[in-house]
C-alpha cells in the first residue's frame, strides 16, 4: 500500500507539474494580481478539485468493487490518458483560459478557480481513469477517498507554491527553450508512469 501511495503522489505530481490552465492562471495572478488574490484562487482549484473527486468516488467505488471489466477498461483508459499527456506534453501544446478581469474581489478569484476546475474534463477524467489503476479493489470507497484527498493536497501544495515563486516561474516558463525542457522532462517521467501502470496493476 504505501509503494501505491508513493506512485500515486508521484504521478499526481507530474501531471499538476506539467504546464497547463491552472499553473498558467494561478502564475498571471500572482504576478500580476498580488498573492493575496493568487492563494484565493488556488483556494477555489482545490475545492473544485475536492468536489469533482468526492463525486467520483462514491460512483467509481461500486463500479470498481463489482466489475472487474470496468476496472480494466478504467485501468487501460488510465495508462493510455497519460500517455496522452506525455505526448501532449511533448509536442508542447498550449491552452488557454478565461481570466478574471484586473482589479476583482478576492472573492471573484476563489470563484474562478472553483468553476475552472469543477467545468475542467481533465480533473474529472484523471479522477475517473487514472485514479482507479491505484485501487485494490478491497474498499473502494475508502481507498478512492484517500487518493482524491492525497491528489487534491499535492495539486494545492503545488499551485501555493506556483503563486510563492510566482515571479520566478512565470519568467522560467516564458522561455521557450526552458518551457520545452520542462515539458519533455515531465512528458518522459508521465510516460514512465503510465508504463508502470501496465505492469504493476494487472490483475
Amino acid at each position: 500500500m504505501p509503494e501505491t501511495l508513493f506512485a500515486f503522489a508521484l504521478a499526481s505530481m507530474l501531471v499538476e507539474l506539467t504546464p497547463g490552465p491552472n499553473m498558467a492562471y494561478l502564475a498571471v495572478i500572482a504576478a500580476t494580481e498580488g498573492r493575496r488574490r493568487g492563494y484565493a484562487a488556488t483556494a477555489g482549484v482545490a475545492l473544485g478539485l475536492a468536489i469533482v473527486g468526492g463525486l467520483a468516488a462514491f460512483g467509481l467505488a461500486a463500479l470498481v468493487e463489482r466489475s472487474p471489466l470496468a476496472y480494466q477498461i478504467l485501468r487501460w483508459g488510465g495508462v493510455l490518458y497519460l500517455l496522452w499527456l506525455a505526448y501532449d506534453g511533448w509536442r508542447g501544446a498550449g491552452e488557454t483560459i478565461e481570466h478574471a478581469p484586473p482589479g476583482s474581489s478576492d472573492w471573484r478569484y476563489f470563484r474562478r478557480g472553483l468553476i475552472t476546475n469543477l467545468l475542467n474534463p481533465k480533473a474529472a477524467v484523471f479522477y475517473l481513469s487514472v485514479l482507479p489503476t491505484f485501487l485494490s479493489g478491497k474498499d473502494g470507497l475508502s481507498e478512492t477517498l484517500l487518493l482524491s484527498g492525497i491528489y487534491v493536497t499535492v495539486a494545492t501544495v503545488i499551485h501555493a507554491g506556483i503563486v510563492t515563486l510566482a515571479g520566478a516561474a512565470r519568467a522560467f516558463l516564458e522561455d521557450p527553450r526552458k518551457e520545452r525542457l520542462l515539458r519533455r522532462v515531465l512528458s518522459v517521467g508521465l510516460a514512465l508512469i503510465a508504463f508502470w501502470f501496465a505492469v504493476k496493476t494487472g490483475r
